[in-house]
């Protein structure tokens, strides 16, 4: 763990921040059917991609793979040039919903978790987890408990305790998917400051098109499963502040909606085909 007023180099968050998938297999257990097959795609250090696809494409699945929770059947998962084989303090993980925060701790214990864990002494950790609070608008909140929080509220906790480790990587499950429209706007513009000024490299989660275009420096698609792998990446060049509304954003949208849709009505036709 690094000292509490050490800040990394640029240097070793580029040598730390990549992300890098090789011809990736993937089954569960013992049934033989692939989720994943051949799936192979880098992310760059400070890169902010997301992965889009059909419902049941493996998307979770990748994160999972990456965050060293699931191991290929076959290929390799690189984080950092090293091979993953397991979870790590350079991979935070954000999920879906809020179920990972201790309610019996207070806001600033929770966000300071990591730091116990890693053996940082109460003083130093108090004081990273106040400026991580700090970085995602929830200062004045420490002393709250779960229980006692938004949903907003509760989605930048987990994100505030990401940050205090200052891990290199963000990979994120559809953290927005349970939030009010208004909120999840709101921390959808947040984040993409907070990963543009500390230059974390995400992996995001989602199944919402207009949120990809809006997060992602690149979005990538996957087929159809079984057998999943990355069917195209779309480079998203639009300015920041990205607008719903502009002519720009609609054909961007467009063009990524008929491609997952291709593949929704490939996997029905193969549906089809199997009950006739």
């Amino acid at each position: 763990m690094m000292a509490a007023d050490a800040t990394p180099s640029p240097t070793a968050r580029a040598e730390t921040g990549q992300i890098a998938v090789r011809h990736v297999d993937f089954a569960f257990g013992n049934s033989g059917a692939p989720v994943i097959r051949n799936l192979s795609f880098d992310i760059k250090s400070g890169e902010f991609f997301v992965l889009l696809g059909p419902s049941g494409c493996g998307k979770s699945t990748v994160l999972n793979l990456v965050a060293g929770f699931e191991r290929p059947t076959s290929g390799e998962v690189l984080a950092g040039g090293r091979l993953v084989e397991g979870a790590g303090r350079d991979r935070m993980v954000i999920f879906q919903d809020s179920d990972s925060l201790y309610g019996w701790l207070s806001v600033v214990d929770n966000v300071a978790f990591p730091l116990r864990v890693a053996g940082v002494r109460q003083k130093d950790r108090h004081k990273l987890a106040l400026a991580a609070l700090k970085l995602v608008g929830l200062r004045g909140h420490e002393a709250k408990y779960p229980g006692e929080l938004s949903g907003g509220m509760k989605q930048r906790t987990q994100l505030a305790r990401a940050l205090v480790l200052d891990s290199p990587i963000l990979l994120m499950d559809e953290p927005f998917a349970a939030l009010d429209a208004q909120t999840r706007s709101t921390l959808q513009d947040e984040l993409v400051q907070l990963s543009i000024q500390m230059r974390r490299t995400v992996l995001f989660i989602t199944h919402d098109i207009s949120e990809a275009i809006l997060l992602g420096e690149r979005v990538g698609i996957m087929h159809a499963g079984p057998g999943s792998s990355m069917k195209e990446v779309f480079d998203i060049t639009l300015p920041r502040p990205r607008r719903r509304s502009s002519v720009e954003f609609g054909e961007l949208y467009e063009r990524i909606h008929r491609s997952i849709s291709d593949e929704v009505q490939n996997t029905l036709r193969r549906e089809d085909s199997l009950l006739t």
